[in-house]
């Protein structure tokens, strides 16, 4: 059985520079501020400064470094930066110039990052002053010159710089990008890098193209409009980057949505929570996405009193929101009227497959129904599609679906069935709705019986005292059983805890491997809990009983 939306949109033959700055599907005016600093609202970058900007970057590029000059997609250039207005203005330079941006997280160590150079082929390096240490030092160690590791600044003045001979990259001439919209040369374009959250295993470089990038942008602001024109006034957009941008929620929600829907970005340099809540109030931010982890601290902070008042739309995804915590949070959020939607996607589908229409709610714990132009199957083991409302893993068909994933052809061939995308989440699809129930190697099998970690946790987190909480399997005598991992803000037993789960789940889901009390919980910058690290853990503490 094939899921889809009831209307599909006619997405423009348009590569991503030309749908932003010439394209009359955009909303930004010239004079519209697309890019703030959060920290000094005075240091703000226009829709006509970008334009400019970009052109300036790609003849820099082209000229001193051959950027783009042997055809587009082949020149691959990586940057490790945080938070700042210009980051998106070199993400366009590097498009314009025929690159291929290659995003690196920020709090890459060094051994991180020399990975992800080595794999994309990148002879080119762009750094934030504050990841420059390790941006020298992952050069160093790949062979990459000196004066080919650039340093991007927006504060106090603009510039892009080389560390080797302190060259000024932004040019003083401009290199106009090439304007295309054949539907094929689109779709089978590079012109971004993004690695996998690699929870399960070593990161991989997924492939976006220009129809990736400008479909998802086409796709979710179309949404947007149809609730503007039912409302009858102007949504007026402003959102708050706060999340690191090397991740699908960093290119595509801050560096392309935005621009397109007419609204600024205020770009905070990395996650703080008390400036998170003041800049939200400051500038009166109608809508931003955000991860589980932000919103539980929403829930549980008495410090959250009137920040979020002019929250109008409010997202989650990269990681499933309990029920519980989505209602705790929502009543914080809009004067308690703004309620948290669930998105569902991946950086292979260029974020969202799913998403709630503006102005609806769901309280039932899904993900919302499945987006315009994407097609979405759930099939078993033996790849047969299920009945309707049970469970199977989750395969996708659209324009956001990358080709695969860079110099791995064997990966890639094994990512696709027919045409369609393994995602590897289980769902259920019950009405238009669709609930992710866990990652299909993440369930725990407790004598043939399945039980979702994300389940666990989400009761887990409904307890008072439990401020955060991962749940992974252990074997024991012969099958595995859950045991939790728990950051508590207060004294509380193990036991106390098991009788608490148990008091809600059937017997099989039962915490018989146990309650282990942590300081935290290992993430990845995106919010998703690292269980390889938990299962390491666990390994290591049974192999000295």
């Amino acid at each position: 059985m094939v899921y889809q939306a009831d209307q599909n949109y006619t997405v423009p033959d348009v590569d991503v520079l030309s749908l932003l700055f010439d394209s009359r599907h955009c909303d930004a005016a010239e004079d519209t501020k697309i890019h703030i600093e959060a920290g000094n609202n005075a240091n703000s970058v226009t829709k006509s400064q970008a334009r400019d900007l970009t052109q300036k970057i790609a003849y820099g590029l082209r000229r001193n470094f051959n950027i783009g000059a042997a055809g587009p997609g082949k020149d691959v250039v990586a940057c490790i930066s945080s938070g700042q207005p210009l980051l998106p203005v070199f993400f366009y330079g590097v498009v314009a110039a025929g690159g291929v941006y290659s995003a690196a997280s920020s709090s890459f160590t060094t051994p991180e990052l020399a990975r992800q150079i080595t794999q994309g082929c990148c002879n080119l390096l762009v750094c934030s002053p504050d990841t420059q240490e390790v941006a020298v030092a992952a050069a160093k160690q790949c062979g990459v010159p000196l004066n080919r590791v650039l340093c991007l600044k927006s504060s106090p003045e603009w510039g892009l710089t080389s560390l080797g001979n302190n060259q000024n990259c932004i040019s003083n001439e401009k290199l106009d990008w090439e304007r295309i919209t054949n539907k094929e040369e689109l779709e089978n374009s590079l012109v971004c890098l993004l690695y996998s959250s690699g929870t399960t295993g070593p990161p991989k470089g997924v492939l976006l193209s220009h129809s990736n990038i400008v479909s998802a942008a086409f796709i979710t602001g179309e949404l947007g409009r149809e609730y503007t024109a039912k409302r009858g006034s102007p949504f007026e957009y402003r959102t708050l980057a706060h999340l690191p941008a090397a991740h699908i929620a960093g290119v595509q929600g801050y560096f392309i949505n935005p621009f397109y829907m007419g609204g600024p970005v205020y770009w905070m340099p990395k996650f703080d929570f008390q400036k998170f809540l003041d800049f939200n109030k400051r500038y009166r931010i109608t809508f931003f996405f955000s991860v589980p982890p932000i919103y539980l601290l929403i829930a549980k902070s008495p410090a959250v009193t009137d920040q979020f008042e002019h929250l109008e739309i409010a997202v989650s995804g990269a990681a499933p929101l309990g029920k519980e915590l989505q209602l705790a949070a929502s009543q914080k959020l809009g004067k308690g009227k703004t309620f948290i939607s669930q998105t569902w996607g991946l950086s292979e589908t260029t974020g969202s497959v799913t998403a709630m229409p503006w102005g609806r709610n769901d309280d039932t714990g899904s993900v919302s129904p499945v987006l315009p132009n994407m097609q979405l199957r759930l099939v078993d083991d033996d790849g047969k599609d299920v009945a309707a409302g049970q469970r199977g893993e989750v395969l996708v068909k659209g324009p956001v679906v990358t080709k695969g994933y860079h110099n791995s052809p064997k990966v890639t061939k094994e990512a696709f069935v027919d045409g369609w995308f393994l995602t590897g989440d289980i769902a259920e699809i019950h009405g238009d709705l669709v609930y992710i129930v866990d990652r299909k190697k993440e369930l725990i099998k407790y004598k043939g019986l399945q039980v979702a970690p994300a389940e666990l946790e989400a009761i887990l987190l409904s307890h008072p005292i439990i401020l955060d909480a991962a749940v992974i399997g252990v074997e024991q005598e012969g099958t595995e059983v859950p045991r939790a991992f728990v950051v508590v803000g207060k004294k509380i037993s193990e036991d106390e805890i098991k009788s608490f789960v148990k008091s809600k789940v059937a017997s099989y889901k039962q915490l018989r491997g146990g309650v282990v009390f942590v300081d935290a919980i290992p993430k990845n910058a995106s919010g998703k809990i690292l269980r390889r690290e938990l299962r390491d853990a666990s390994k290591k503490t049974t192999a000295k009983l």
